[in-house]
């Protein structure tokens, strides 16, 4: 028995992978499955489909590399977090689809429990900001929502779990309801400090704590998969949510040591070691994946949109017919040519947490062509990983230790030499990528290298240039300038009311100008006209009229009196007033 079988379970497919002794890639499956859009802001997976194509890849992977079940010494678990599955315990089947970590429905909750203060609290105990990327608002949207659901997790009927925990309960048969503890504290329910489901937060949510899982630390026995699957019984022998996984495999064992993984979204991890740091930069805190033994911890920033951008370029706007042609359209044109794209789909998560936020491109102009949209689509994915290594590398020299001098990347985005040339010359810094995820011709990533240059991280320190550093500066400026005027609500439903709330709560109301005046009892008075300008002119010529008519209105008019007995016969005494009256009765008698 001298491999290792690892199901991965990512957001948008299902993978296994087969190593040997050694760690090298013996074979490797893959399938996607579909994405579930009910309505703007949701996202949801059928819970079948990943267990059904995570069991296909395993049978596929083994079968590639002509391996029998016995001879893997073992099986271990990484999946997409956050993403929230609830399904009946005597029959395995969920009761609604799985809700998706890039889910925003549960915002409204969220908003309430800022509202009632308890921000601070969820923090202590979770390191987590309250926002509906994490589970625990999802798992109470599903309750309060489905049918019957409360009912059923009040009697004891109903199973919660992340993607790990379903998997688990499939490949067990219903022997198993665990989690780990990076799987767990991603919930916003569970305390990192005791390893426990929290109960105040369990109260806080109204959620039965008979729903949760066990949580093991991340080696452990997780349960043995019953031999119908594979064809023989294997033991579950480690699990942890997809980003510490990562970072775990990265040999980021120590403090200060950081990776960014570029999926679905970005996940920049840095190693804090025993010391549980909260962020004073926008960034959360998470459990590191681990053996037995005291907690591990680490800062974490999560940009909701990274390699998805690419899924939009090829599904939404078919600009490209698979993924890998984003580099060579990226690099037909030699920068993004004034165009900014904010890919804020669902929102903006750290180190700016705004998950209100909508999309943007900027800069358009008659000669801009899908190469430049292309082009601003992988600055964007390397101007939202700049942002959080720039927060992590701040709230690392507040604890005492250095910026960040390293930064080690995965995910499949990463394969992109362009992207990683973008990422190296914004940060300043080498960009490491494991052998497996380097083209054969692919260089090392330095700041100031382009990607055909023979520059190689055996190089040594990164070239000091200033050049590539202040440009990258200055482009990044320029993206947050460009994300910061698309961060407001959608639609007025957004912000939680109608249209005319939607507008009184935008950060520049309508006449903010006369607004900000009245708020400091000021009168609003308008500058004047700058002399001889039209506007000047124009005052001058109603002034004019004003005076003139004011003086015609002070001159009370006359009638001679055979005017007067005119009138009076042409219309009546009713249309000569009451001084018209007078006289026509005195000329009467």
């Amino acid at each position: 028995m001298t491999y290792l079988l690892a199901l991965d379970q990512g957001t948008s497919s299902s993978r296994s992978i087969v190593f040997d002794r050694a760690g090298r890639v013996v074979t490797m499956a893959q399938r996607e499955f579909p994405q579930i859009y009910p309505q703007p802001g949701w996202v949801e997976h059928d819970p079948r489909d990943l267990w059904t194509t995570q069991l296909a890849t395993a049978r596929e992977a083994l079968k590639q590399a002509n391996l029998r079940a016995d001879q893997m010494a073992a099986v271990g678990i990484t999946n997409q977090r956050e993403t929230t599955v609830v399904w009946n315990r005597k029959t395995g089947e969920p009761i609604y689809n799985a809700i998706v970590w890039q889910d925003r429905r549960a915002e409204a909750t969220c908003a309430e429990l800022r509202e009632r203060g308890m921000s601070d609290t969820v923090l202590q105990k979770t390191g987590l900001r309250i926002d509906a990327y994490f589970s625990g608002t999802k798992l109470k949207w599903i309750l309060d929502n489905v049918a019957g659901a409360r009912a059923q997790a009040e009697r004891g009927e109903l199973a919660f779990g992340t993607v790990d925990s379903w998997l688990i309960w499939q490949l067990t048969g219903g022997a198993r309801h665990v989690t780990d503890v990076s799987n767990a504290s991603r919930t916003m329910l569970f305390n990192v400090h005791t390893r426990q489901w929290d109960d105040e937060l369990l109260a806080l949510l109204n959620i039965p704590k008979s729903l949760m899982p066990e949580a093991l630390p991340s080696s452990a026995h997780f349960g043995e998969m019953k031999d119908e699957w594979l064809g023989a019984p294997l033991e579950i022998g480690g699990v942890a949510g997809d980003q510490q996984s990562a970072l775990f495999g990265q040999a980021c064992f120590t403090a200060g040591m950081a990776k960014n993984t570029y999926g679905t979204g970005c996940f920049m991890l840095m190693h804090t070691g025993e010391r549980f740091q909260i962020s004073q930069n926008g960034l959360i805190t998470t459990a590191a994946a681990q053996p037995p033994g005291p907690q591990q911890y680490a800062l974490e920033g999560s940009v909701f949109i990274g390699g998805a951008v690419v899924q939009w370029l090829r599904d939404g706007l078919s600009a490209i017919e698979s993924s890998s042609e984003v580099q060579s359209l990226a690099e037909s044109v030699p920068d993004a040519g004034g165009v900014v794209l904010v890919p804020a789909f669902t929102g903006l998560g750290a180190p700016y947490w705004q998950p209100d936020t909508r999309g943007s491109i900027t800069g358009l102009t008659r000669g801009t062509t899908m190469a430049h949209i292309a082009r601003a689509a992988l600055d964007s994915i390397a101007f939202q990983s700049a942002a959080l290594l720039d927060a992590m590398s701040r709230d690392a020299v507040a604890a005492g230790g250095v910026p960040v001098s390293e930064l080690r990347v995965d995910g499949g985005a990463c394969v992109n030499d362009l992207l990683m040339q973008i990422q190296a010359d914004l940060l300043g810094i080498p960009v490491v990528r494991p052998p497996r995820w380097a083209r054969p011709t692919s260089p090392a990533c330095t700041p100031g290298c382009s990607p055909d240059s023979t520059n190689s991280r055996s190089s040594g320190a990164p070239n000091a240039l200033s050049t590539p550093r202040c440009r990258g500066n200055a482009r990044l400026k320029k993206w947050r300038s460009g994300s910061t005027r698309c961060a407001r609500p959608s639609r007025p439903e957004a912000a939680g009311g109608g249209a005319r709330q939607w507008r009184d709560e935008q950060p520049h109301p309508p006449h903010h100008h006369l607004h900000r005046r009245r708020q400091h009892g000021q009168r609003h008075r308008r500058r004047p006209a700058p002399p001889g300008s039209s506007r000047q002119r124009t005052a001058d010529r109603r002034t004019l009229g004003r005076t003139a008519h004011q003086a015609r209105a002070a001159v009370p008019r006359r009638l001679t009196p055979r005017r007067r007995q005119r009138r009076a016969a042409t219309f009546g005494s009713r249309g000569l007033g009451r001084e018209a009256a007078d006289l026509q009765g005195r000329c009467a008698g």
